[in-house]
């Protein structure tokens, strides 16, 4: 076998927030360990390393994703949002107005896997994706109202260690209606 059948690191290019990043990875890289010790982006933050609190909460082709659990090349040619691509410029997106206003985290810590994954739970829920708590699972039913037992079942695989569930809960609920009359006034 030659020296380049057996490497263990290769270069990818991870499309990072609409810029594109190419760095030579371990194949054991983790997509978290990339995007905060190879390109600065410390935003997204290692809690447990084993995929359980969600602290490292990105999207990937718009999709939650624990990105201590996703390697680095597995990740190469999709679309890659972490906390620092979710504001436009100044202004913060309504999710993230939403958790100042509301008080919705406490020590931070958790906060940008938290408004990772709100932004997908409000995407879920716009596409009519059911959750463990919708109780009319049929397809003509429609997009489940967004109750506060909705929204903490779609969340619950982000944990605050301070307990601001209550804001949290309140904050996606805001940015829900929110986006929802957004949308409400762009079609009238």
């Amino acid at each position: 076998m030659s020296p380049a059948e057996t490497s263990t690191s290769s270069a990818v290019t991870l499309n990072i927030n609409g810029e594109k990043h190419t760095l030579p990875v371990d194949h054991r890289t983790t997509l978290l360990d990339a995007l905060r010790e190879r390109l600065d982006l410390t935003g997204t933050k290692k809690g447990c390393d084993q995929g359980q609190c969600g602290a490292c909460t990105v999207l990937v082709d718009g999709r939650r994703a624990v990105s201590c659990l996703q390697l680095a090349v597995a990740a190469e040619g999709r679309e890659i949002t972490t906390i620092e691509g979710v504001a436009q410029g100044d202004r913060l997106h309504p999710v993230q107005q939403a958790f100042v206003e509301l008080d919705g985290f406490q020590c931070g810590y958790c906060t940008p896997g938290q408004i990772c994954s709100a932004l997908a739970v409000l995407e879920e829920h716009a596409a009519g994706w059911p959750s463990a708590a919708t109780e009319d699972v049929r397809p003509e039913a429609g997009p489940p109202p967004l109750t506060p037992e909705e929204i903490r079942e779609r969340m619950s695989g982000n944990l605050c260690r301070c307990g601001a569930y209550v804001s949290i809960v309140q904050a996606v609920a805001r940015a829900a209606a929110q986006t929802t009359d957004g949308a409400k006034e762009q079609v009238a």
